[in-house]
């Protein structure tokens, strides 16, 4: 199986880079935007030549949830813009498209996890750019998977564990957020994940299951308890036991309003394609491991 996937410097572009190698049926190659971008027809045009893909994964995201309240135009450009002109290029050949989304598309006030039948209402400029990216896919290739996920952390890059385990390096207590809630999700797990089933849609017969489905760790925390997990993980083979001060999200303003629930239901995703993303805490694990090793 050929596969593109489009995006390079995101925690899931980089695990999925990192882990497709390791599967002798998958030849994966990622196109940055140096060699893709995807709000460029000519360069989707080429890419699509040069490399003939069996499935697409579209990673390819402005996820900048602050700057995007102020930088509208870039982030529907990418979000929007760019997924639909993807998802025409692989519709004209008869590629199917695996496109990532987010649970900012909900405005977080269930009560419960939020499954794919609940009705988006975004409260953000990303939210709205991710979601209208979603309907841009669907009407574009009728041979798609959308994929929502969230708290997505990993090894590479900046983001919440990185950024974690950076200050903890200080000594200084961490003022982290208790009132909101989410899975938090291993970038490996997922790219695992997503790698498994774009060879499933390569190798459809015409009963894939298209549509859009819910993954992401397994079980919920908020991000004081993720910061406490990763702190506590390192502290096994470390020094670092700095306090964590629990804050409400008042305590801690954003330009963007963050969601109190971003918890998300895997149920569909687990009884159509058979998985499931282990717990969250088992990516912490990894998570830590790997960064000590370093």
């Amino acid at each position: 199986m050929r596969l593109l996937i489009a995006g390079w410097h995101g925690q899931v572009a980089r695990a999925l880079i990192e882990a497709a190698p390791s599967l002798p049926h998958i030849k994966a190659l990622a196109a940055g935007r140096a060699a893709l971008d995807v709000r460029d027809p000519r360069s989707i045009e080429r890419a699509f030549s040069d490399i003939s893909p069996d499935v697409v994964i579209n990673s390819a995201a402005y996820t900048a949830v602050d700057r995007a309240e102020t930088d509208q135009e870039a982030a529907f450009a990418l979000n929007r813009d760019g997924a639909r002109l993807l998802a025409r290029a692989a519709a004209r050949r008869n590629v199917p498209i695996l496109h990532l989304s987010t649970h900012y598309v909900f405005d977080g006030t269930k009560a419960g996890p939020y499954n794919e039948t609940d009705p988006p209402a975004p409260r953000t400029v990303f939210g709205r750019s991710k979601l209208e990216g979603e309907q841009a896919v669907a009407e574009a290739n009728p041979r798609h998977v959308i994929v929502r996920t969230g708290w997505v952390f990993g090894n590479s890059g900046r983001n919440f564990a990185t950024n974690i385990l950076s200050v903890a390096k200080t000594g200084e207590p961490l003022r982290v957020v208790a009132d909101q809630h989410g899975n938090p999700t291993y970038a490996p797990h997922l790219a695992a994940a997503l790698l498994d089933v774009a060879h499933r849609l390569a190798a459809d017969t015409g009963d894939a299951a298209w549509g859009t489905y819910h993954a992401a760790g397994s079980g919920m925390t908020t991000w004081h308890g993720l910061a406490t997990e990763i702190l506590a993980r390192a502290s096994v083979t470390s020094d670092m036991e700095p306090k964590v001060v629990p804050i409400a999200t008042a305590d801690y303003p954003t330009a963007a309003p963050r969601p109190v629930n971003s918890t998300l239901d895997g149920t569909r995703f687990r009884e159509v394609f058979g998985i499931e993303l282990p717990p969250w805490q088992d990516g912490v694990a990894a998570c830590v491991a790997r960064h000590l090793e370093s």
